[in-house]
């Protein structure tokens, strides 16, 4: 899929956003919504999207609705450092097939990097639900205390 085009409303992050289809909710406020990846490229990786926005990529985004997502964004990436005491975070956001967006809902992705661990290839592997539950888990406690 290009850069330019028309907004997928079946795309499966607005099925999240509508209640359609599950997610392991990390965060959410009227604006964003925070996830677990179910095809994680490492363990904790996380998804997060704006509610009210149909961009498919950052050309399309209002200002106003990517700061929100970025305060979210730098919030949890503080919360899996401290958690996971990763080596490393990676913050992505892709735009375009050729440039590796496969959801053509805008997003961002937070990527714990472990030492000596490689990135698995995205979508490569689903994670096993009780694994995601337990580590959304684990997030969500060390957020509230």
């Amino acid at each position: 899929m290009s850069l330019h085009g028309q907004y997928d409303d079946q795309n499966i992050f607005a099925q999240i956003i509508r209640g359609e289809a599950p997610c392991y909710t990390l965060y959410e406020d009227e604006h964003v919504l925070a996830f677990l990846d179910v095809f994680p490229q490492s363990y904790g990786h996380t998804l997060v999207i704006p509610k009210r926005s149909a961009a498919r990529n950052i050309l399309e985004i209002d200002a106003d609705s990517l700061s929100k997502m970025m305060v979210v964004v730098q919030k949890l990436t503080a919360v899996l450092v401290a958690e996971l005491a990763p080596v490393g975070v990676q913050v992505a956001q892709f735009n375009g097939a050729p440039a590796g967006q496969t959801v053509f809902h805008i997003h961002m992705h937070i990527v714990p990097r472990f030492e000596g661990e490689a990135l698995a290839v995205h979508a490569g592997g689903k994670a096993e639900p009780q694994a995601l539950a337990a580590l959304q888990a684990r997030l969500l406690q060390r957020m509230a205390g």
